[in-house]
């Protein structure tokens, strides 16, 4: 982290992400961001669109060797 990406909560709780970062992130006004705490860490995620997920399972190997007392 530089300098630059550095932010402000402001009196009503606000921040603002920095322009470098919204370029990186590639988020437009309207995004919706989760804000996760994880060990004393705030973390802002960008939610996805389910349609952007579709095909990310495509390379997973869906042969499965199955222990003989598991069925399907």
């Amino acid at each position: 982290m530089n300098a630059m990406d550095t932010v402000t909560v402001s009196p009503k709780f606000q921040v603002v992400i920095p322009l470098a970062v919204r370029q990186r992130m590639k988020l437009l006004p309207g995004a919706k961001l989760q804000v996760v705490e994880f060990n004393g860490e705030l973390r802002l995620l960008p939610l996805k669109r389910p349609s952007t997920l579709r095909g990310i399972a495509r390379s997973i190997d869906i042969t499965l060797v199955r222990e003989p007392d598991r069925p399907l």
